[in-house]
C-alpha cells in the first residue's frame, strides 16, 4: 500500500536521472528502470516481483515493436498509485484518465507510441537507438512522477 508522503519532497530530476542511469548502465530496460526508480524514490513497499512484471514490456512489448515500454512502465506506476484494488471500484476510471493523458502526451511529443516507428531510423542496439530509449525512459519517469505528485498533492521539486 501507499505510504504517507506528508514530509517528503520528491525530486523529479533525480527520478529522471536514476531511471536513465538504470537503462544506460544496462541494469534494466525502459519499463523495468521506471519501476525500480519509483520503488526507490517514492520509498514504496513493493517487491522486486513488480520489476519482473515490467520485464514483459521492453522493446515495444516484448521485442514486438509495439507500444513503447517506457510509456507502459510509467502507466504501471499510475496504476499502482491510482488503480482499483477491489472489484467494482470506480477508481479504475481515474486511472484510465491519467493513463490516457500520459499516452496522449507522449504521442503529441514524439508522433507515435509504436516502438517500430520511433526507432525506424536506428539499428536495434546501436548507440543512437539506446540514447533515444534512455531519453524516453527518463522523460516518462519524470512526467509520471510529476503527474502523481500533482494528483496526490505531494511536494516536489524540478
Amino acid at each position: 500500500m501507499q505510504k504517507n508522503f506528508e514530509d517528503d519532497i520528491i525530486d523529479l530530476s533525480s527520478i529522471k536521472e536514476k531511471a536513465e542511469n538504470y537503462y544506460q548502465n544496462g541494469d534494466f530496460y525502459c519499463s523495468e528502470s521506471i519501476i525500480k526508480t519509483f520503488i526507490e524514490e517514492f520509498d514504496l513497499d513493493l517487491p522486486d516481483d513488480v520489476i519482473a512484471m515490467a520485464s514483459a514490456f521492453p522493446v515495444g512489448m516484448g521485442n514486438s515493436g509495439c507500444s513503447c515500454g517506457a510509456v507502459i512502465g510509467a502507466q504501471m506506476m499510475l496504476g499502482y498509485f491510482f488503480g482499483r484494488r477491489q472489484a467494482g471500484s470506480n477508481k479504475v476510471n481515474k486511472t484510465m484518465e491519467l493513463s490516457a493523458e500520459l499516452h496522449d502526451y507522449f504521442r503529441e511529443e514524439h508522433g507515435s507510441l509504436c516502438c517500430r516507428v520511433l526507432t525506424k531510423d536506428y539499428k536495434l542496439g546501436s548507440k543512437d537507438h539506446i540514447k533515444q530509449c534512455v531519453d524516453f525512459t527518463g522523460e516518462m519517469a519524470y512526467v509520471a512522477a510529476e503527474k502523481i505528485c500533482k494528483e496526490l498533492e505531494i511536494e516536489y521539486k524540478e
